[in-house]
């Protein structure tokens, strides 16, 4: 018997317009002999729809629809309420794949509304979702481990009011130049690079227009290599890619609007460097309570050619030139079978809890 899969995109985040595009990949790959489809689209302002077609996703006329579709969260129900007019109607969900990058759909919100409506779900749960969203706090686990990743200094929204005694706490632990980091902030939104002083309160005030915890971490230089996490308790890691960004460093620009970005497949690394690289991605994976897919992504430095972590997305993109399709597919993995892996782990994971 068919299973009925709700595909969540959209979203309220900056990265609104490239989860839809990561949905139109992951809808193409569903086994439609195994699963029905329901497309929920969420706008910018947060509004629920019921969307009929990928094809009204690709030239964006969802967002003129005219049936809600709100998720319920009484775990009785487990289904979707569709709205048209006064009429409502009831629509049971089997499992549901939130194709939704940066806040309010990454960050553990969306999959605290599934926990409440004990419908399975594809990825991360609450906790992990949480922590890798929140970059002071993924660093913090991480410190744990013994894994090299930059040395930073946490800056909250209040500490401004003080900058100059903010600035000096800064300065005393690293050196020019430095990067500017809200903690909870998708695809390198509100980043900056200070070369002095002056940038320096600069990116601190354009971080805290994101977010109040704020990251002042050194500079790295190196390359960026990422790996792509797949499982639960088996776990395991891919191959390594590496991104040649087109920027000073891989922001949301870079990431999807130049042509001069690259990603490189199996590139030219020293064997144990990547072993390396894999074995860390599934301890910070399984450190975080990972679940279902992460990409976690590192540096290897210029000058020592060490192994620097830098972050992990538990909902990475699934887009023509996303780095997590890719590194499985290198590995014979199509994204119709990765796609129904990670379907068939939700439900796996729901029916141990």
């Amino acid at each position: 018997m068919k299973k009925t899969v709700g595909v969540l995109f959209g979203g309220q985040s900056s990265e609104h317009e490239i989860s839809c595009i990561s949905a139109v990949t992951i809808i193409s790959n569903i086994d439609k002999e195994e699963y029905d489809i329901i497309l929920i689209g969420i706008t910018k302002e947060g509004k629920w729809i019921l969307t009929n077609s990928v094809k009204e996703i690709e030239n964006g006329t969802w967002k003129t629809g005219k049936t809600q579709a709100i998720l319920s969260p009484d775990a009785t129900e487990k289904c979707l309420l569709l709205i048209e007019g006064s009429q409502v109607t009831k629509k049971k969900l089997d499992v549901v794949f939130p194709t939704l990058h940066g806040l309010y759909g990454e960050d553990g919100t969306v999959q605290g509304l599934l926990e409440l409506a004990q419908i399975p779900y594809v990825g991360c749960g609450v906790l992990a979702s949480s922590l890798a969203m929140d970059k002071l706090y993924t660093k913090k686990i991480v410190d744990t481990l013994g894994i090299r990743q930059a040395a930073y200094v946490a800056v909250t929204k209040q500490d401004l009011s003080k900058m100059e005694e903010t600035i000096k706490r800064i300065e005393d632990k690293l050196s020019y130049p430095v990067f500017v980091k809200p903690s909870n902030a998708g695809s390198s939104c509100g980043v900056s690079r200070a070369e002095n002083q002056e940038e320096l309160i600069d990116g601190l005030m354009l971080a805290a227009e994101h977010d109040r915890k704020i990251l002042v971490e050194e500079r790295i230089v190196g390359r960026e290599l990422e790996c792509a996490v797949l499982g639960g308790a088996d776990s395991r890691a891919s191959g390594v890619g590496e991104i040649l960004a087109a920027a000073e460093f891989y922001d949301y620009k870079a990431k999807y609007h130049s042509m001069e970005s690259k990603t490189v497949i199996s590139p030219e690394i020293p064997k144990e460097k990547e072993e390396e690289i894999r074995k860390d991605a599934v301890a910070i994976f399984r450190a975080l309570d990972g679940y279902g897919l992460s990409r976690v992504d590192f540096f290897l430095t210029e000058d020592t050619n060490e192994v620097v972590f830098n972050e992990m997305n538990t909902l990475p993109g699934f887009t023509s030139i996303s780095m997590y399709p890719m590194l499985w597919e290198a590995k014979g993995i199509s994204k119709r079978i990765l796609v129904g892996k990670l379907l068939q782990s939700a439900l796996v994971r729901f029916e141990r809890l």
